[in-house]
């Protein structure tokens, strides 16, 4: 245990990466949103909708990537196992789903409470990620952000492991996946069922439950590349 302890508390060495950062880029992109929202003569209709902080999200995601690269050559220095690194890895990344969770649902609860910050902006909570309770608030922010780490430290993996060769492979990969879902699904004209499907679901299981499972089914593929990484 304080081995894993010691693999989790790497990560956190120099906090104002892990942290520091993601939120810095957020609150850049916040400040212009503000800024804009302030600036424009908006409609009455205008629902104030911006995606700004999926800024926040792939800025997690590349310091997890980066978490991988350039820790796990450090950590075995230390004698740490690749077990062992993984495992303290993962418990950071849970532990920062859950901050960000926490932190995402305060600063919604805020917006809510002054009407989008003065100017009717929802940046944090957008369009249908606003729910009602702090509980639920944080399961639908944190479980985006439990995936995208993990999506992170799978990129880090396949780049430590493969090389540069190995990123453009995924790249090239999961774009040809995704079209050819695309072109199967609508051949099938079943992009209206598709949309019935998570119609039909609750927001809890669209944004934190199929995250989640996103993320052990990630966690796996992770392991499983790591466990024959040389650092």
């Amino acid at each position: 245990m304080s081995r894993l302890l010691a693999s989790a508390r790497l990560h956190l060495v120099n906090p104002l990466v892990m942290l520091g950062i993601p939120w810095l880029v957020a609150g850049i992109s916040f400040a212009i949103n503000l800024a804009l929202f302030a600036l424009l003569d908006r409609g009455p209709d205008d629902d104030g909708f911006t995606g700004g902080v999926a800024s926040l999200y792939i800025t997690v995601l590349v310091v997890f990537v980066q978490a991988v690269t350039q820790l796990l050559p450090f950590a075995m220095g230390m004698s740490l196992s690749r077990r062992t690194f993984y495992l303290g890895t993962a418990l950071v990344a849970l532990a920062q789903a859950l901050h960000y969770g926490v932190v995402l649902a305060t600063l919604i609860a805020i917006e809510g409470a002054t009407s989008g910050w003065g100017v009717d902006l929802a940046f944090w909570g957008p369009g249908p990620l606003d729910v009602d309770g702090f509980a639920a608030q944080v399961l639908v922010s944190g479980g985006p952000m439990l995936a995208f780490t993990f999506v992170g430290i799978g990129i880090g993996v396949v780049m430590k492991r493969w090389g540069q060769l190995g990123l453009w492979g995924l790249i090239v990969g999961t774009v040809v996946a995704l079209g050819a879902l695309a072109i199967l699904v609508t051949w099938l004209e079943a992009w209206g069922d598709l949309g019935t499907w998570f119609g039909d679901r609750s927001l809890i299981t669209v944004a934190a439950a199929l995250p989640a499972a996103l993320a052990l089914v990630l966690a796996g593929l992770s392991w499983g590349g790591l466990r024959r990484t040389v650092p």
